[in-house]
């Protein structure tokens, strides 16, 4: 049973954000997404506004800044969603043993090597994205963003998000910490942990969203149980604030992070914080194992 899984496994490790020349634009069979993601990666400097410290990106060789190529975004977005539902992409050796019932597209995912809101034509591509998906009538697949929360509350981001909205987008915003200290360790960010708890709680008063956390060993030492005690009453009070979270992920580290002391956690123990989390707030949850 455990070669098995470990074999399951293997289909789903690499996450390269590069595809056959592409700058924006990669594919990626997906644990979350059951099936295949196609990624835009609006952040190919690296740029970032955190430094999380199980991050795979060596943030230390960043690379020089353009602005976004909104011309060339949409190329790449075209061609690629032909490659994936015309079903080409399995004929190539990287994709060519996905199983059959994960041969379906199921999302577009913005993310990348960094904070994807602090791309400066954000809004814009989004728009992209939106206009993608609706020339080629796909009304199933959903437009995600995958966020660290920290600029939700911009102008510009609420007009994206409502954009996002209109055509049947979802949040997925990143709360890896209880504690102000725990933040600081984890993220080492200079943005306000209150700021990321205070634009989750508004995020998810305006639309059902989903809270992304991952937790590790550091220095060999998983994460502390008061520090999963405060985890859970910052979910509760994002919910008694009205907000709506419609699944909590829990996760651990699945792929080389660039700090060797971050190491992930057992599968039973992702299973116990799962479970905890479920049993504190009542909440749905979701375990995604190392």
């Amino acid at each position: 049973m455990m070669e098995k899984r470990s074999a399951d496994r293997s289909l789903f490790e690499a996450h390269p954000r590069s595809f056959e020349g592409n700058r924006y634009v990669y594919p990626v069979l997906s644990r979350r997404a059951g099936g295949i993601s196609i990624g835009v990666n609006l952040s190919p400097d690296k740029r970032c506004n955190f430094d999380c410290i199980y991050c795979q990106v060596d943030r230390a060789q960043s690379c020089p800044r353009s602005p976004i190529d909104l011309a060339r975004l949409a190329e790449e977005l075209d061609e690629m969603v032909e490659l994936v539902t015309s079903g080409r992409i399995y004929q190539g050796a990287k994709f060519s043993e996905t199983p059959r019932q994960l041969r379906r597209l199921n999302d577009f995912a913005l993310s990348g090597d960094g904070e994807p809101t602090i791309c400066d034509r954000f809004e814009d591509a989004v728009a992209v994205c939106v206009e993608a998906r609706r020339r080629r009538a796909l009304d199933d697949v959903k437009l995600v963003l995958i966020t660290n929360a920290s600029t939700l509350h911009t102008e510009r981001i609420r007009r994206a998000l409502a954009t996002l909205d209109a055509s049947g987008g979802e949040v997925w915003a990143k709360l890896d910490a209880g504690t102000e200290d725990y933040y600081r360790r984890v993220c080492r960010t200079s943005v306000p942990f209150q700021r990321i708890l205070d634009n989750l709680g508004e995020a998810a008063s305006v639309r059902p969203i989903v809270i992304q956390s991952l937790f590790m060993r550091i220095s060999q030492q998983p994460t502390p149980p008061a520090e999963l005690d405060a985890y859970c009453l910052r979910l509760d009070e994002i919910t008694a604030g009205g907000g709506c979270i419609k699944l909590v992920q829990i996760h651990t580290v699945a792929r080389m992070p660039a700090e060797a002391r971050v190491s992930a956690l057992a599968d039973k123990e992702v299973d116990a914080v799962a479970e905890q989390v479920r049993r504190q707030t009542g909440l749905p949850v979701a375990a995604f194992y190392g």
